[in-house]
């Protein structure tokens, strides 16, 4: 998936102008970064374009993951610079639900499992075509 299609599904998932999409997606995939592994995070990097990898990469010496819950990791997005905060939970869900696409299901499947289960009931159903899951 190249950069400004990602940007752009993230765009209409969490319905946010593509400058706003740009940047809950560089805020979220950086959080991710420290939230799973080292590995698992250039894992992912590798398969995403450029623009977006980049956010995954750690600086030396940050290797291990920190743990904290959906709630801690939303926060941690909206506090990051020039994101509506308002927009941080709408916008991980756009993330992650388009990442699901960009990178092979079994990148994908790995980084999960680094997560608490309530990271997954965020993520839209395959084949959603809104942010919302039938029946909620």
């Amino acid at each position: 998936m190249e950069y400004q299609d990602f940007v752009n599904a993230v765009a209409t998932r969490a319905k946010v102008s593509t400058d706003q999409a740009a940047t809950l997606t560089g805020a979220t995939l950086e959080i991710l970064a420290d939230r799973i592994t080292a590995g698992q995070a250039e894992d992912l990097a590798y398969q995403l374009p450029d623009r977006l990898a980049d956010h995954l990469h750690r600086p030396l010496g940050r290797e291990r993951a920190t743990s904290f819950g959906l709630e801690e990791f939303v926060r941690r997005v909206g506090d990051r610079p020039n994101v509506d905060r308002a927009l941080a939970g709408a916008g991980v869900r756009a993330v992650l639900t388009t990442l699901r696409e960009a990178v092979t299901r079994d990148e994908f499947e790995n980084a999960m499992a680094q997560l608490t289960k309530e990271f997954r009931q965020v993520i839209e159903p395959v084949g959603a075509s809104s942010g919302r899951r039938p029946g909620s």
